[in-house]
């Protein structure tokens, strides 16, 4: 059981932490959330808690978690927010209760470097280009002297872009304990780490990698755990529908190809026809992508009537590659790895064109850059998901800044099937009513309207020049963005930042350290980005982010939903365009001495019935519809730091 009496003492305003931290200050939410964590975790319980920024929550469910005693997994939504967790947040959290606790970090597979593809792709002699080949020596020099083999901790751009694929291992062609190198192996070197810790940190793809493994009897990769605590949980339906479902992407056509000449070059230079099947599987891939076009998301049942006939070719390509590979697995071990993977391949395609799915799936295709992907979604994960906490751990943590609408966790709960979990809303200790504004500019048109672009852009010129820039310009289109940044260009706005130009790590540092900097960024930008203090003074968005009505996905979901007699906009897509603007709005305020302006350019908010509930749902922000408001805010601003 939990000593509270400790968990009060680690949390007090002269207890350890305030001695380790300069700007430590005790927050009521944060204790009453650290209180129901470990009611949760003594209890075996569920809790659902939404923690305003601000909160601690991070603290909040650190110090009761180490100090339950028990065995836990903790899951994050990026890699990002993983190591930040791991490095900053639980090395602090340990120091401040004095406990020896075993952690560890674990990552998916593609994070670490996998020495035997290494040594094949130097084998090999043959990248693209120059910058390519001095990646591999680098990371060759790298290999050395790595303890973790964590390519974040890798020379800068080392393994990036089309190198990275050729260094590390996926699920399909990891030669598991066959591999010749399996005993330096940095991967399984981590997951025996994470076997031997206390607490274990992992990101949800990881989670959910691990949990589909499960379902389709294919073993595990995470240890057991008797707590798991879930942060940034707002993300994980979404994620959970990516792993339960199937995928056939032009990646892994790619890298079948590829593995399949190396291994027939290695071990089976008799046979000239397996490289041929090969070729021919990369042909038809080819002519797929070209078949489907650009910028395709799009239900696999209104795809071109070429791109149909070219997945059938693929699958009888794939099919011939098959059987060639049949006969030669036996000779080496690579060869034995691609003929598993390339039979799989082909059955799966089989049965994503054989349509065998339910009205619980949709077919989809989606195409990016010179890639392809082939999916079957499951419209509704809440079995699944429900399944696999039956089969793990007794206590459960799901928590994020944005749970809830208009106060109520109904939408959440019923999308991951935890609605008998038990429920804490949290608001932020800051004070948004003293410390921001929402602006809602008048007069703006409609939207959907061919002039609202231009419209909207006119109408917050005016405050990137109050504001003196330090400016996040959140759009829910790329093509909003790229017209957004032309224009702005065209305006001789300096400092500009748009998201493509460069990595969003770089661009975001970047911001950090340009006096009157401008941000434009799309999905990438509106979670998880902390940028504190007044070089971040305004976010603006542009329209409420409903997802387009043209997604295959979001369709499917609605018909299923109306065949069930209920509203696929009030059950589904109004309350995720909620969370998805507060996410973005949780980008203005990180720091109880931020002040800021967020823009709107979207009057629904005001002139829709539904528009109330987005307001219910936001922070206590005063709305004003006047620009003058917005400049003299600004010039208190000024005059405040001056």
């Amino acid at each position: 059981m939990t000593d509270y009496s400790a968990l009060d003492h680690a949390l007090a305003a002269d207890g350890p932490l305030a001695d380790i931290l300069d700007d430590y200050a005790p927050r009521d939410e944060q204790l009453r959330m650290a209180h129901a964590v470990a009611e949760a975790i003594d209890g075996d319980e569920s809790l659902v808690v939404e923690a305003g920024t601000g909160t601690g929550k991070t603290l909040a469910y650190l110090i009761p978690a180490l100090l339950s005693g028990q065995r836990v997994v903790i899951s994050t939504g990026t890699r990002t927010l993983q190591d930040q967790l791991y490095h900053r947040d639980l090395p602090l959290a340990r120091a401040a209760l004095e406990r020896p606790v075993r952690t560890a970090l674990l990552k998916g597979r593609g994070n670490y470097l996998c020495l035997y593809r290494m040594e094949r792709t130097l084998e090999e002699g043959r990248l693209e280009t120059a910058a390519m080949a001095d990646g591999l020596q680098q990371l060759r020099a790298w290999a050395g002297r790595t303890r973790s083999g964590d390519l974040a901790e890798a020379p800068a751009g080392s393994a990036e872009g089309r190198l990275q694929p050729r260094v590390t291992s996926t699920a399909d062609n990891c030669l598991g304990q066959n591999c010749p190198l399996y005993a330096d192996c940095f991967l399984m070197q981590a997951r025996r780490e994470a076997q031997e810790a206390d607490v274990v940190v992992v990101n949800h793809h990881l989670l959910m990698a691990d949990w589909a493994l499960r379902e389709g009897g294919f073993g595990e990769v995470l240890p057991s755990a008797d707590v798991y605590i879930l942060d940034e949980a707002h993300q994980l339906p979404e994620t959970a529908a990516r792993f339960f479902g199937v995928t056939i992407s032009s990646r892994q056509l790619q890298d079948l190809v590829r593995d399949t000449r190396l291994e027939q070059q290695r071990e089976a230079g008799d046979s000239a026809d397996l490289a041929e099947r090969a070729g021919a599987v990369e042909r038809q891939s080819s002519v797929l992508r070209l078949a489907l076009g650009d910028g395709t998301r799009t239900a696999w049942a209104e795809a071109p009537e070429a791109a149909i006939e070219a997945a059938s070719d693929l699958a009888a390509a794939l099919e011939s590659l098959t059987g060639a590979l049949a006969p030669q697995a036996a000779r080496g071990r690579g060869l034995e790895n691609c003929h598993k993977r390339s039979d799989e391949l082909q059955s799966s395609l089989r049965g994503f064109l054989a349509n065998e799915t339910d009205a619980r799936e949709v077919a989809w295709v989606e195409t990016r850059g010179q890639g392809f992907a082939l999916r079957l979604t499951p419209l509704d994960v809440a079995e699944h998901f429900r399944r696999s906490r039956s089969r793990h751990g007794q206590s459960w943590v799901l928590t994020s800044a944005t749970l809830s609408v208009n106060a109520s966790f109904e939408h959440f709960q019923r999308r991951l099937g935890v609605e008998s979990a038990q429920t804490l809303q949290l608001d932020s200790p800051f004070d948004y009513a003293a410390n921001t504004l929402l602006y809602l500019p008048a007069s703006l048109p409609e939207p959907r309207d061919p002039r609202f672009n231009e419209a909207y852009l006119r109408a917050v010129e005016p405050v990137l020049e109050a504001s003196e820039g330090r400016a996040f310009m959140l759009f829910t289109s790329h093509r909003a963005l790229q017209q957004a940044a032309e224009w702005l260009r065209g305006r001789g706005w300096p400092a500009l930042m748009v998201q493509g130009d460069a990595a969003p790590k770089q661009l975001l540092e970047r911001f950090r350290q340009t006096a009157g900097a401008i941000l434009l960024g799309t999905q990438s930008f509106w979670e998880g980005v902390d940028v504190r203090g007044p070089a971040l003074s305004c976010v603006m968005i542009d329209r409420l982010p409903f997802a387009s009505p043209g997604d295959p996905v979001l369709q499917a979901r609605a018909a299923w939903l109306r065949d069930q007699g209920r509203s696929p906009f009030g059950e589904y897509q109004l309350p995720e365009a909620i969370i998805g603007l507060r996410q973005g709005v949780g980008r203005l305020i990180r720091d109880a001495a931020d002040r800021g302006v967020l823009v709107l350019g979207d009057n629904r908010i005001v002139s829709k019935p539904y528009g109330r509930l987005f307001r219910r749902s936001l922070p206590p922000m005063p709305l004003v519809r006047d620009l003058d408001a917005v400049t003299g805010f600004f010039a208190d601003q000024s005059s405040t730091s001056s």
